[in-house]
């Protein structure tokens, strides 16, 4: 497991409290802030599980 990997899941679960904080609070601002910081998650999450294949192929 690399950086990228630890830190695009901590930036999902990030991503997830503030939707759902966002959701309780009526507050669409920080729900789309939440459901960004998930996408961005996913996405540095798929780049370390890329990195992390290309090392174990080589």
């Amino acid at each position: 497991m690399n950086k990228d990997q630890v830190k695009g899941a901590a930036k999902q679960v990030k991503g997830s409290v503030k939707e759902t904080a966002g959701s309780l609070s009526n507050n669409p601002r920080r729900e789309a802030e939440g459901k960004a910081d998930k996408v961005e998650g996913k996405v540095q999450k798929g780049y370390g599980d890329l990195k992390e294949k290309i090392k174990d192929a080589l």
